[in-house]
């Protein structure tokens, strides 16, 4: 009988196991939290598509009525990576609350677009800002964490780039190239290049970021 019950065991601890691979990415919401956007691509460079959730806090208590009298969803968002596995998916990493509410008030200006690119088995968190520019933060899977391993910004006004900047952190340098001819409409960009080394003790973690608007980039 007791051979009979540890068969038993094994059989259903094997079907837990096999349900829990077999996951789909949606499954692996926190409780608390909704669906914002899903992304897919190759992220441990071992062929398969992983997935990237953006995920959205649930609480009544962050809908508010903004200046303009409208009732607007503030709760920040958050981001998983789950790897793919021959049966489902594995948690990779995650980051709860890390991206402010798509609906923050921008002031004079409309807040930046957030959305998640993979590139060259990198996972590139971007803002765009319309006509403004944009920037964008990589990172590269290394030592079981997502790690920041460049930064880049164009500052612009419409079409002209004013001033670009691009900092390696692996290299530890910084690239800005400044528009000299900004003011001139209609003129050919011209760009002055200076290259700086960059002080920097360990490569940031995606899972230690609190807000990415509090991120100083220009501080390197």
């Amino acid at each position: 009988m007791g051979k009979y019950l540890i068969i038993m065991i094994f059989m259903i601890l094997g079907t837990i196991k096999s349900r829990a691979q077999n996951k789909r990415p949606s499954d692996f919401l926190p409780q608390g939290y909704l669906l914002f956007e899903e992304y897919y691509g190759d992220l441990n460079k071992d062929g398969k598509q992983d997935c990237v959730l953006i995920i959205k806090k649930i609480d009544h208590d962050n809908i508010v009525v903004d200046r303009f009298d409208k009732k607007v969803d503030r709760n920040r968002r958050g981001i998983m990576v789950l790897f793919k596995k021959n049966k489902g998916y594995k948690i990779a990493e995650v980051n709860y609350d890390c991206f402010s509410s798509e609906n923050e008030d921008g002031g004079v200006y409309f807040p930046p677009e957030l959305w998640v690119e993979v590139e060259k088995g990198n996972l590139v968190v971007h803002y765009g800002h319309g006509r403004y520019g944009f920037w964008r933060y990589i990172f590269e899977f290394q030592d079981s964490n997502f790690k920041l391993i460049g930064y880049f910004s164009s500052n612009n006004y419409g079409p002209v780039v004013n001033r670009e900047t691009s900092i390696n952190f692996l290299t530890k340098e910084k690239l800005i190239k400044e528009n000299i001819n900004e003011n001139d409409d209609g003129g050919d960009e011209i760009f002055k290049e200076t290259l700086e080394e960059i002080e920097i003790e360990k490569l940031l973690k995606l899972s230690e970021i609190k807000d990415f608007d509090e991120l100083d980039m220009y501080s390197y």
